[in-house]
């Protein structure tokens, strides 16, 4: 058995000028929150996830793959990006997975449970093998001060086939 750690980061500034996009988190809606700005849904939860499995498999999703998806297809469900950084795992499955999330705001721990529910069904894993903390940094950074959200994850893979 062969184990791997990959360790993923992203972060997001806000779009404080769009009024039609919603903040999108962990595959959930925060209703009322200013939202990110990207070329896609901006979910900086599922991004660094993306490249916490690319840390795995070696493959940048986010980058050629979700450009490819997003610019050339208009697709701009960041679901999408992660059902194809999973299809790269292969042989590899995924035991244990943890978020930080550095934002003044929106408050995170109140979505928790749904977050976890949510990234629970996307990876098919069990809820206690997710886990998600969230700070402000004591306002040291520009996530902490309230301009965007940073994500930091890391994920345990392993392969029995080795």
């Amino acid at each position: 058995m062969r184990i791997k750690t990959g360790l993923g980061q992203d972060s997001h500034r806000f779009d404080f000028e769009n009024q039609t996009q919603k903040l999108i988190l962990g595959g959930i809606v925060f209703d009322g929150e200013t939202p990110l700005l990207g070329n896609s849904d901006a979910d900086v939860v599922l991004h660094a996830l993306c490249n916490a499995i690319s840390g795995v498999t070696g493959v940048n999703i986010l980058g050629a793959v979700s450009d490819a998806l997003c610019l050339q297809h208009g697709i701009t469900d960041s679901t999408v990006y992660l059902h194809e950084a999973l299809n790269y795992l292969k042989d590899w499955r995924i035991t244990h997975v943890s978020f930080s999330i550095e934002c003044k705001t929106p408050k995170i721990t109140p979505k928790i449970p749904e977050m976890k529910a949510r990234i629970s069904e996307l990876l098919g894993l069990e809820k206690q093998d997710i886990g998600i903390t969230a700070t402000t940094g004591e306002g040291l950074t520009a996530f902490g001060r309230g301009e965007g959200i940073q994500v930091l994850c890391i994920l345990t893979a392993i392969n029995d086939q080795m």
